[in-house]
């Protein structure tokens, strides 16, 4: 997770002060249910491309069985 940070050169104060605007912009009760559905999200996007992955995989096994 530090390599994810690290990409987009955040230190730590930065990421401080970008919450403490999140939590002033949201407040404090929307703040969970914003977390939720943005964890929900990545969660669907991470199906969805590993879905992408098996049918390319599966295509290409399809393909090199018919020329077999």
């Amino acid at each position: 997770m530090v390599t994810q940070f690290a990409l987009l050169d955040l230190s730590t104060p930065s990421l401080l002060i970008l919450l403490a605007i999140i939590l002033l912009l949201f407040g404090a009760k929307k703040l969970p249910e914003l977390s939720r559905s943005l964890g929900e999200s990545a969660r669907e996007l991470r199906k969805g491309m590993n879905g992408e992955e098996e049918s390319k995989n599966k295509q290409t096994d399809n393909q090199n069985s018919n020329q077999s």
